[in-house]
């Protein structure tokens, strides 16, 4: 046998992403090392595992769905074998196939996974980027071992680990006249342009706010990128509102933007850990999670300012 499990695993995530551009972004791998990767495992097999459509893409033939199996399977026995020795001789290795929120990823995971894998060289992290509703459906299907996401909604079955607030604010053009102000009311915003993030959860969250405030905002745009809206708000198309906070004060054109404490005591979304509950995690996810608890809080989250934590009011 001369493949590797290498090969078998550029095999595996090109078959599930359809292309080996969107498996090159998937694990990080560079565009002709998985190519090469699969023609070498096609040679070795003497089989052709994939159709090559120059306008569809890639699709499995007959005999590469086949091997599709037995590659997940053969890569799950070898995960096997990873930690049966971590958990024995206490050494932290193998795979963790992570997943992130995609609206803080580009801020959080790449110091989250850099700083893991330079602790613990042995382990390398997978990196999986999607919506909260897709990370839970990865989790209960055991694609991923753990998440970075929000507690928006945690079904029964699930464990959750806090790590930090975000309270919400508002984002307004540098040249807005609410960029004057120390803060504003949901009110004060319902009368202006709201350009909504428009990812599931994230929605019912934000127009909660407005909701609990017993006002109705003036959804302008709808929009799933929130660097689409970042911009759109740094050219004055109206506000957003945000828990995450760059670093960076500008949009991607170079306009700058301005973040506004939003008045009153507003629900923060919570940052933090989501797993499958009532299952004894590894030694590589239990030490992932002690790495993050120990990295992120209330005082610091990797890429971002620190939020602005409104004190309690005492009762």
């Amino acid at each position: 046998m001369r493949f590797t499990l290498r090969q078998i695993e550029y095999f595996i995530a090109t078959a599930e992403c359809g292309s080996i551009r969107l498996a090159s972004e998937r694990i990080n791998i560079s565009q002709p090392s998985i190519s090469t990767a699969i023609s070498q495992l096609e040679a070795e097999l003497g089989a052709q595992l994939f159709l090559r459509r120059h306008a569809q893409g890639l699709s499995l033939t007959p005999v590469g769905r086949e091997t599709l199996a037995e590659a997940k399977k053969l890569l799950d026995h070898a995960q096997g074998l990873y930690m049966l020795v971590s958990e024995a001789t206490g050494l932290v290795q193998g795979n963790l196939a992570l997943g992130c929120l995609v609206t803080f990823a580009p801020m959080v995971l790449p110091q989250v996974a850099h700083s893991f894998a330079a602790d613990y060289p042995n382990a390398r992290v997978q990196p999986e980027v999607a919506d909260h509703e897709i990370l839970l459906a990865k989790i209960e299907r055991a694609e991923l071992d753990i998440a970075l996401t929000y507690d928006l909604h945690v079904p029964e079955g699930f464990e959750f680990t806090p790590l930090a607030e975000l309270p919400p604010y508002a984002m307004v053009a540098q040249t807005d006249p609410l960029a004057e102000q120390s803060a504003v009311t949901l009110e004060e915003l319902a009368e202006r342009d709201f350009i909504l993030l428009d990812l599931p959860l994230s929605r019912d969250y934000f127009m909660g706010l407005f909701a609990r405030a017993g006002v109705v905002p003036k959804v302008t745009a709808r929009l799933r990128h929130q660097d689409v809206i970042r911009t759109m708000v740094a050219n004055n198309f109206g506000f957003t509102i945000a828990n995450i906070r760059p670093r960076a004060s500008a949009a991607l054109d170079g306009r700058p933007v301005h973040k506004l404490r939003i008045a009153g005591d507003q629900t923060p979304m919570r940052l933090g850990l989501l797993r499958v509950a009532g299952r004894e995690p590894t030694r590589l996810v239990s030490t992932f999670t002690e790495h993050c608890v120990s990295m992120i809080s209330n005082s610091y989250i990797p890429g971002m300012e620190p939020p602005i934590m409104v004190p309690k009011r005492v009762q």
